[in-house]
């Protein structure tokens, strides 16, 4: 991994000062991916959070900063974690080298290159934990699902779905952003810098995910079948491309292998969610359902590691327990 100056237009977004977060680049097998960077001040990270942003979008929709606390950069560095937020492949500084995109699953394998690179060079502590934003969620669930996908700690995935809210020709596409308004909702659920703030996060979609992009609804069971990992979904309050009621919301469950499924929704919200006014109430439960993955590792692992030589009962857990407490 090598890190050095951002493209032009994200470092004049960039106003470090004392503020966590810095540019960075990461070899993915000789692709340079862009993203952003914020780690804990004085200790060990407990682990990396991994930010994957939406189509048309950058890095920098995690690190919202039309107002204090709404950078889930800035937060998870707070909370103890470091936090990469990526361009994917086809954005930033990638889009030179792939001006096309790449698939869904191309870029869940871009993106493993990437986190093993900077793996070799950070300290992750307990591993990789996704937070993905609508398109970015399918790439999630890919790199969930291909091997070395058991890895991740989970995934927290919002403005996705299974089944589309609305046409085909509705969706957005290479030549523009479809119905823009559907990404936003109502206008009073962002503070008013934000809309200032993202113009400079706007970027073209890549044709080929474009052209991909429709086809989700019948790629998603297929994947979803192949992720054993803890995921979340999160639905906002005013979410306009994905379908959230019962029926569809059981057809997005019913073909996960995960151990573990939860869907959310986030009140006073569009589907925008980290750019938003509710973006530090999202990026609390996302952190929250990082900690819930961590603890249920950690309570498995005792049964999980008998000591050597020794075959461990429920009577020798009892005993050790009630010496504990004397």
């Amino acid at each position: 991994m090598t890190e050095r100056q951002q493209a032009p237009d994200l470092a004049e977004l960039l106003d470090t000062g004392a503020r966590p977060v810095r540019a960075l680049t990461l070899d993915a097998g000789g692709v340079e991916i862009s993203g952003l960077l914020a780690v804990p001040r004085d200790r060990p990270p407990r682990a990396v959070v991994v930010a994957v942003h939406g189509g048309g979008m950058r890095a920098g929709y995690f690190d919202n900063r039309s107002r204090p606390g709404l950078s889930l950069l800035a937060l998870g560095a707070e909370l103890g974690y470091t936090v990469l937020a990526v361009d994917r492949p086809g954005y930033g500084l990638s889009a030179a080298r792939l001006p096309e995109g790449q698939t869904v699953e191309e870029q869940a394998a871009t993106l493993h290159t990437a986190l093993a690179g900077f793996a070799a060079g950070h300290d992750t502590g307990a591993g990789f934990f996704v937070v993905a934003h609508s398109y970015g969620g399918k790439i999630a669930l890919a790199a969930a699902a291909q091997d070395g996908g058991d890895a991740l700690i989970g995934l927290d995935i919002s403005g996705l779905g299974s089944r589309f809210a609305v046409e085909p020709h509705q969706l957005p596409g290479a030549e523009g952003g479809g119905e823009w308004r559907r990404h936003w909702g109502a206008l009073r659920l962002y503070p008013p810098d934000a809309f200032r703030l993202s113009r400079g996060l706007v970027s073209p979609v890549p044709a080929r995910e474009a052209a991909e992009g429709r086809l989700w609804p019948e790629r998603y069971p297929g994947i979803a079948a192949r992720v054993r990992v803890p995921v979340r979904f999160t639905f906002a309050e005013q979410e306009q491309w994905w379908r959230c009621d019962e029926e569809a919301l059981a057809a997005l469950r019913r073909p996960l292998a995960s151990p573990r499924v939860v869907i959310d929704r986030q009140q006073d919200a569009g589907h925008n969610i980290s750019l938003g006014w509710a973006a530090r109430t999202y990026h609390l439960r996302a952190l929250a359902f990082l900690e819930e993955c961590l603890l249920a590792r950690d309570a498995a692992a005792p049964a999980a590691r008998p000591r050597i030589g020794q075959t461990r009962t429920v009577s020798d857990a009892m005993e050790e327990l009630d010496a504990a407490l004397r």
